[in-house]
């Protein structure tokens, strides 16, 4: 249920709305706009209960529920996009974000390389998986804190955020103590203990959809991290599982512009896992760019052929370099810039 306050409310009559949610056992979320509050009443019973219960109250515009499972993420509760911002670089405004780097951290040498490669072309943020959560149990697991150590040594480095994988619940806090961003992978998007326990940190996010997930699944999940106070969520596609199998997976390119229409969250696309190889990864970014997407994240590796992980979806520094140059074009056409 959304309680739209009158522009120019009190405080007092904000905490009106809130004491009267509390008193009937449910929970509230603020959306401070710049013109007027809106207050989410979140609770199991809001559908049977009668909208004048908070319409009487005083400052209180209009009430209405929210019919999508999804309450926070909605537009409903939130018309403008939000902005998320890490370092001073904004996720979700005119500029298109760029994330690059290996798939997995594998060498010191090997983050410096590929940093030096990918803020020459462009790119400000760094990604690097330390944990990585894979298949097999006979597959490289990652590094695990040895490479956090790397990638906030790098970080200190050449001034540039991070952003990696936290895959267990009890690893957010050491995670975050290392990354800017951290990312939940597709076979975790509904691990919800996780969720909740990254939306408690309210440290930026990036949100994968699960590779077998619609999007209102997605953005439900997405509401884990909202409900627990964390409004830094960024959402990303990676490609879900269909039939076809010529690609790694199937890059759902319309959940862009369905995400901007029912979501208020940025929202941004990684090439490199949807399409599984390195030859289509530009196509794709180029497709994602100008259907709308807020960044990319992309695999980057100075030597995709000694790649301990996915190198054959990773492009080597001169093909990104070629790639962003292109991307800038695209940009510059849909009222971006990169």
């Amino acid at each position: 249920m959304i309680v739209e306050m009158r522009t120019g409310t009190t405080p007092e009559e904000i905490d009106g709305v809130k004491q009267r949610a509390k008193s009937l056992g449910l929970s509230v979320q603020l959306n401070l706009g710049t013109n007027k509050v809106v207050v989410a009443i979140l609770g199991s019973n809001t559908g049977q209960l009668p909208t004048d219960i908070f319409a009487v109250l005083p400052g209180v515009e209009n009430v209405a529920r929210i019919m999508k499972p999804y309450k926070l993420a909605s537009r409903e509760f939130k018309a403008e996009n939000s902005l998320v911002s890490i370092n001073g670089i904004e996720i979700g405004g005119k500029r298109i974000v760029v994330m690059a780097g290996p798939c997995a951290v594998e060498s010191e040498e090997q983050l410096v390389e590929t940093v030096r490669a990918i803020k020459r072309s462009g790119a400000c943020i760094l990604r690097g998986g330390a944990f990585k959560p894979r298949t097999s149990p006979f597959s490289f697991q990652g590094l695990e804190k040895a490479g956090l150590e790397l990638l906030a040594r790098v970080r200190e480095q050449f001034g540039i955020p991070v952003i990696t994988e936290v895959v267990d619940p009890h690893d957010v806090s050491l995670v975050s103590k290392y990354a800017d961003i951290l990312q939940v992978g597709a076979r975790n998007m509904q691990n919800f203990a996780l969720l909740t326990n990254i939306g408690r940190k309210k440290c930026p996010v990036v949100l994968k959809r699960g590779f077998s997930c619609t999007i209102t699944e997605w953005l439900t999940a997405a509401d884990y991290l909202l409900a627990e106070g964390n409004n830094q969520v960024i959402l990303c596609e990676r490609g879900i599982r269909t039939f076809e199998n010529s690609t790694r997976f199937s890059l759902d390119i319309c959940s862009i512009p369905v995400i901007k229409r029912f979501s208020h969250l940025p929202v941004i696309v990684d090439p490199s896992h949807a399409t599984g190889h390195y030859s289509l990864v530009p196509a794709v970014a180029k497709a994602a760019v100008a259907a709308g997407a807020d960044g990319l994240l992309i695999e980057v590796h100075p030597n995709p052929k000694e790649a301990l992980v996915d190198g054959l979806q990773s492009l080597t520094p001169s093909d990104f370099a070629r790639l962003m140059e292109e991307l800038r074009s695209i940009a510059k056409a849909v009222g971006r810039y990169i």
